[in-house]
This record gives structure tokens, C-alpha cells and sequence, in this order.
């Protein structure tokens, strides 16, 4: 099964876990490339896409993993645990630590589409999502 292909079905699982929290088609996601990074024995680096159709809304998640998000078209809405959440617009940047629970993942219209692109540094063979409860 592709990386992809099981993010895809993390989300699927964890918005059905969230229930309530899931109002909007789901976001569809595409991996890049994944590099093990040999600098830094145990650790790779995978970048994916992410496209959030109008209305979208991600299940509340974690991805262990240090995650630099880059707004790549129309505008989104993101938020960590104990943090304000922002709304961002092409060319705008997000971070997300490895500790970082994420709360908020939406797309900010409910008629226009959203594209974004996510590298995440993390340990090798560790999944790019983790539902949280």
C-alpha cells in the first residue's frame, strides 16, 4: 500500500473516530518523496501535498515529526494544542512541532479549494499521521 494511500486511510479512520469533527470532504493526500537523510542516522525526510476541496476539515492528529507547511494556493486555517489559530493564505508558512498535538486543519472557504505542502522531518519507517483521541 502507498504512503499516500495510508495517510489517506488514517484520515478516513480518524475522522470517523472524531465524528462530530468531521464536516466537509476529506483532504487529499500525495507523497513527493521521502529521503533518509544520512547526515542524521534514523531520520528521513518526506514532503507531501495536501489538496483541501471546499469545506474540508481535518480530524484532530499528531505527526511526531517536525512539519513545515507552505500555502501553495487559496487559504487554510491551522492550529496546535495551546495555540491560537491562524489563517493562512498563499505564501504563508506553518510549523508544527513533534510534541505538537494539531486541532485545527481546515480549509478556510467553503467554495473555493486549498493546496498546501508539507515537509515533515521525522524517524524512519514512523507513519506521517497519528489519530488523536
Amino acid at each position: 500500500m502507498s504512503v499516500s494511500r495510508i495517510l489517506a486511510a488514517l484520515l478516513l479512520s480518524a475522522a470517523g473516530a472524531a465524528g462530530a469533527q468531521e464536516t466537509g470532504p476529506h483532504a487529499s493526500v500525495a507523497t513527493l518523496m521521502t529521503k533518509a537523510l544520512s547526515d542524521y542516522p534514523g531520520k528521513e525526510a518526506t514532503m507531501i501535498t495536501v489538496d483541501y476541496p471546499p469545506g474540508s476539515v481535518d480530524p484532530v492528529h499528531r505527526h511526531d515529526a517536525h512539519a513545515f507547511v507552505y500555502v501553495l494556493e487559496g487559504s487554510i486555517v491551522m492550529g496546535v494544542k495551546g495555540g491560537k489559530p491562524v489563517t493562512l493564505k498563499a505564501g504563508d508558512t506553518f510549523y508544527e512541532g513533534p510534541n505538537d498535538v494539531h486541532t485545527i486543519g481546515r480549509n478556510a472557504s467553503q467554495t473555493q479549494p486549498a493546496k498546501f505542502v508539507v515537509l515533515l522531518l521525522k524517524d524512519q519507517g514512523k507513519p506521517l499521521l497519528t489519530p488523536v483521541h
